[in-house]
């Protein structure tokens, strides 16, 4: 094993190890317990690189696919799938079994949670809770018995082979030892492997998860603004980009405890594109907590999970955080292991650590092992465990001066806590890399930032560019004599330039011919340039070019408007000087585009929405001042959201009345319709499209976002 992970880290030029765990009997590094000596199963190797899929095909290029295959997964037929297929079959209207898979598992959910005695975190019935305990699943079925008698029967059964997402299998001789299947030309295993499925660990088999993390490139890319800004690295290679790494931001030389990083990134809410803390939530956490170290920043980011959430831990948490006194230990071996998180049993670790500190002859081992068997029910092998367990936990507290009750107390919190405990070493280790991220933006804020904006989907890239104008960072539009393959930083720093791969249509050899080519004075220096090999650049890639508009500032005064310049240079597309100059004359009525279709072009040609031509800096700035969020992130207690209309559909109910469906957008670019009920279109009822409304939505799982009335009460224009 120690070979095989050296040999992938030699394939991808890594050689750090974050937590690195030396040979003999250490067995704590930074508070991080490490387990089982004498291994009983098969370690989790998780690896994440920034290019998963490069680093698969590297694998197999360097062993073959006889050693390196992809793991199966094998998906099975769902309950709320099925019944949907079995109905359709019986030809039962849609929306009878709509109702009942909408509304059966958050029946059985709550029900099967309090049979358990489960009081927060995250639970999912099984096949026969929800049968059991879904009042409307069960009238339905009684209805209609033909669907229940398939169900029963079809319920768990393979419906379709895929590929995992990370998982591969890395041995010598696969295919003397497992049959592989072939799937779309790729040789796989035969078996899965996962949280529910234990095919290949049984067999000695080990999983190797090879994840994807964008934040990995983001960094890679700041590293390398950085050496061409700062450097004079014209071109830097990976290997440039290591020794910058290794030299600055690995964590055996990064300093964790440098609180000007913590101060103004954590504390002062400067989030653009910082590992793990994207979400509003995560972030208003972070800055009541206000982490000074990294144990602070895996105590937030642990329990900012759906379980620890829905036990209020984040604000006990943030009540303890701001007094301290609040905090009650047991004793000392109970404040030694939890103090670090205000006494509260954030990570796994902590359970097993304290159930070996406190317990009767309790091994670390026994320790790790109770912690998963505090969340198994039942009656069988694991029960037998837990009650052993338990016994000696008792009886060592007991003999350490700790009274019954009050270490079945503890007990209890510890069943209660092991619902949503989180891996420590794993929230340790993330949390160095949002480390990492806030050190870059601190530091070298341009760098970070053109990164970011690299790496945001283009369905988030105009809230991105929004973010990095909070920065105080000036956003230059399309130019085709500055915008490159990435975004770039102006001389200055104070400028970003968006990159010509954002327009879609426009492929990498035109633009390729467009660096060759520059700089352009004229329009004539782009249309008739020896460098330029215009069998690359194509008339297809004039379009874009000029509609998105890369092309405007070689835009002069003999044209009228955009669409004069777009007709006498792409549509008409001019092979010579004197077509050119002939074009110029015949299409100058053409004159200058609407601004519905300068916006559309923008949003057919880079898939977003401009909403810097729509909405005044100041307008966005007062929204955000008054944490009025966009519709996308709608949040049901404030109720008020805004949003921009791209599209309004006029409809009739059956009863004749009028109504509108309005699509809209807003700064994460999502498409949201909403419903507008009991409008009076001869009053003058309507909804602008391209203009800012506020407006206080109801919403339901049925029917999404809707208005009820007159529109001049229910919409308000900001424009």
């Amino acid at each position: 094993m120690t070979f095989t992970i050296k040999k992938i880290n030699k394939l991808q030029n890594v050689t750090q190890n974050v937590v690195p765990v030396p040979e003999g009997t250490k067995k704590e590094f930074m508070g991080i317990t490490i387990y089982n000596q004498m291994p009983t199963s098969m370690p989790d190797i998780d690896y994440d690189v920034g290019e998963p899929m490069v680093l698969k095909e590297r694998l197999v290029e360097e062993w073959g696919d006889n050693v390196v295959a992809p793991i199966s997964n094998w998906n099975t037929l769902q309950l709320k799938s099925l019944i949907k297929d079995i109905a359709k079959l019986y030809g039962i209207p849609f929306t009878e079994v709509n109702a009942v898979t909408g509304k059966m598992m958050f029946e059985a959910t709550s029900a099967a949670k309090k049979a358990h005695g489960i009081k927060a975190g995250v639970y999912t019935p099984t096949f026969e809770e929800v049968k059991q305990y879904s009042g409307t699943l069960q009238a339905f079925l009684r209805k209609y018995p033909e669907v229940a008698t398939h169900v029963d029967a079809l319920y768990g059964q393979v419906r379709s082979c895929s590929r995992h997402a990370g998982g591969v299998v890395i041995a010598e001789d696969l295919d003397w030892h497992m049959p592989l299947i072939s799937s779309k030309d790729v040789r796989q295993t035969p078996w899965s492997e996962g949280q529910n499925v234990r095919h290949l660990e049984p067999m000695g088999f080990i999983k190797f998860d090879l994840l994807g993390l964008s934040t990995l490139r983001m960094i890679e890319d700041a590293i390398r603004h950085i050496l061409v800004r700062e450097h004079g690295f014209e071109n830097p290679t990976f290997k440039d980009i290591k020794e910058y790494y290794d030299k600055n931001l690995h964590p055996d030389v990064l300093d964790f405890d440098n609180q000007e990083v913590y101060k103004n990134i954590f504390h002062a809410g400067k989030w653009a594109g910082v590992f793990q803390f994207t979400e509003t939530g995560a972030q208003k956490l972070c800055q009541q907590v206000k982490p000074t170290n990294i144990i602070d920043l895996s105590a937030i980011t642990s329990i900012y999970r759906p379980g620890p959430l829905s036990a209020n831990v984040d604000k006990d948490f943030i009540k303890t955080r701001r007094s301290p006194g609040m905090v009650r230990y047991i004793n000392q071996m109970h404040r030694e292991v939890t103090q670090e998180t205000n006494g509260f049993l954030i990570f796994q670790e902590q359970i097993a650590m304290l159930a070996h500190k406190l317990g009767k002859d309790l091994s670390l081992d026994e320790g790790n092992m109770l912690r998963k068997v505090l969340t198994k029910k039942g009656t069988g092998k694991e029960a037998k465990v837990k009650a052993a367990l338990h016994g000696k936990f008792i009886q060592g507290c007991v003999d350490k001066g700790v009274s019954q009750k009050e270490a079945q107390r503890l007990w209890d919190t510890f069943e209660y806590f092991s619902g949503y405990g989180f891996n420590k070493s794993h929230a340790v280790c993330y949390s160095m890399i949002s480390f990492q991220c806030a050190h870059l933006l601190h530091y070298h804020p341009e760098c970070w930032m053109a990164a970011f904006l690299d790496k945001e989907p283009e369905t988030r890239k105009e809230k991105a560019i929004a973010i990095a104008k909070q920065f105080g960072f000036g956003i230059e539009p399309l130019n085709i004599n500055t915008s490159g393959r990435v975004w770039e930083i102006s001389e200055d720093g104070k400028t970003l330039i968006q990159p010509l791969t954002s327009i879609k249509g426009l492929g990498d050899a035109a633009i390729d011919q467009v660096v060759i080519g520059r700089p352009f004075q004229r329009i004539e220096d782009f249309l008739f340039n020896e460098k330029m090999r215009y069998s690359k650049l194509n008339k297809k890639a004039l379009d874009v070019l000029v509609r998105s508009g890369a092309l405007a500032k070689l835009m002069d005064d003999r044209f009228t408007g955009m669409k004069h310049f777009w007709s006498a240079v792409a549509v008409d597309r001019p092979r010579k000087l004197k077509n050119l100059e002939e074009n110029i004359e015949l299409y100058r009525p053409e004159g200058d585009f609407t601004e519905e279709e300068k916006i559309q072009s923008l949003v057919d040609l880079t898939g977003q929405f401009p909403i810097t031509r729509v909405v005044k800096p100041d307008v966005m700035d007062k929204l955000a001042a008054m944490a009025i969020p966009p519709i996308s992130e709608f949040d049901p207690d404030l109720q008020v959201t805004w949003l921009i209309p791209r599209n309004v559909i006029h409809k009739k109910t059956k009863n004749g009345k009028d109504y509108l469906i309005v699509e809209a957008t807003d700064s994460n670019s999502s498409t949201i319709k909403i419903r507008c009920w009991g409008v009076d279109l001869q009053m003058g009822d309507r909804v602008l499209t391209n203009k800012l409304y506020m407006i206080r939505p109801s919403f339901s799982e049925d029917w999404g976002f809707s208005t009820r009335g007159r529109i001049q009460k229910t919409w308000k224009c900001l424009d």
